[in-house]
């Protein structure tokens, strides 16, 4: 059975840090890109980061260069988002993906990137308050 495990949501103030982990299980990690997703109430799903083949290839969304790092740990088979000086736009239920192949290319496509990925987590829930 394929899962897509998050972790590490909570509220936290602007300027804090948090770090999201996301453990997969069920499928070939390493076949995969693994990346982060987040929605907040009213808006679409957006593409926040991705990692694929070990870090040879990231992605980053222009709202959060510089402050979100992702990293993978390939023989735990997780992913982690390390999120720092949060702000409160950065509020959302962030949600894990996978999609098989080698490389983040979908996710430079925001309109469609959430239309590819092959598995999904059922979130975690970040709170940044002012």
């Amino acid at each position: 059975e394929v899962q897509l495990v998050e972790s590490g949501g909570g509220l936290v103030q602007a300027g804090g840090s948090l770090r999201l982990s996301c453990a997969a299980s069920g499928f070939t990690f390493d076949d995969y890109a693994i990346g982060w997703f987040r929605q907040a109430p009213g808006k679409e799903r957006e593409g926040v980061s991705c990692i694929a083949r070990s870090g040879s290839d990231t992605y980053y969304a222009d709202s959060v260069k510089g402050r979100f790092a992702i990293s993978s740990d390939n023989a735990k088979n997780t992913v982690y988002l390390q999120m720092n000086s949060l702000k409160p736009e950065d509020t959302a239920v962030y949600y894990c993906a996978a999609e098989q192949g080698t490389t983040c290319g979908s996710y430079y496509i925001p309109s469609a990137a959430q239309y590819g990925m092959d598995y999904w987590g059922k979130g975690t829930l970040v709170t940044v308050s002012s």
